[in-house]
């Protein structure tokens, strides 16, 4: 009898760590599946991220117009890239317009497929100054959807936003007279790299 009550008691040892042992090994399983799960969501969450808070000049976004507009204007110029491997020719219709705080901005971008197979392409954009980026308010987008485009196709891809009334009330945003809107196109399967390399400038 004395020696099956040190039996039982290294028993009830045994089974306390291996209990432990079974919690310890979920929690890292959590963390490891939490950790990949994060690396997917990483690129998708950045990209929420900028576009609410304006970070590194990324732009954002609204349903409709402000309902405002105040005297105050400033000139938008527009820019166009394509990253090395893209095969597109892509170039704004025009290089700026002037806009007042508040109203609507409408310009678009011309895209060619200069090859004889599909292609699919993904735009990346920014404002500078970057400090502009929360007050540019994006409404219609060629950029908010992957674009695909057939052998030789040509396409006029519009652009539909205005530039935030608020801004006038930021003491930082004095010196701001004009503000450029970038786009760069990169094939679609380099966009979420592209996204990630931006994210690290």
């Amino acid at each position: 009898m004395e020696d099956e009550e040190p039996n039982k008691d290294v028993e009830h040892r045994h089974a306390e760590a291996a209990q432990k042992n079974a919690r310890v090994g979920l929690i890292v399983l959590a963390v490891v599946v939490g950790m990949a799960g994060l690396s997917f969501a990483a690129v998708p969450l950045y990209d929420a991220f900028c576009r609410v808070t304006g970070f590194g000049g990324t732009t954002g976004t609204d349903d409709a117009l402000p309902g405002e507009v105040l005297e105050r204007s400033v000139k938008v110029q527009f820019n166009a890239d394509i990253s090395s491997n893209m095969t597109w020719e892509f170039a704004p219709e025009e290089r700026f317009i002037e806009v007042k705080l508040g109203q609507k901005g409408l310009t678009a971008y011309r895209a060619k497929n200069t090859t004889n197979r599909v292609t699919k392409g993904s735009a990346l954009y920014n404002v500078t100054p970057l400090k502009a980026g929360k007050y540019f308010k994006k409404i219609q987008c060629f950029c908010f959807d992957e674009q695909s485009l057939k052998p030789y196709e040509e396409v006029s891809m519009p652009v539909f936003f205005y530039v935030d009334p608020a801004m006038n009330d930021d003491p930082n945003m004095e010196d701001v007279h004009t503000i450029t809107l970038s786009y760069t196109f990169y094939p679609a399967d380099e966009y979420g790299a592209a996204l990630e390399a931006q994210g690290e400038d």
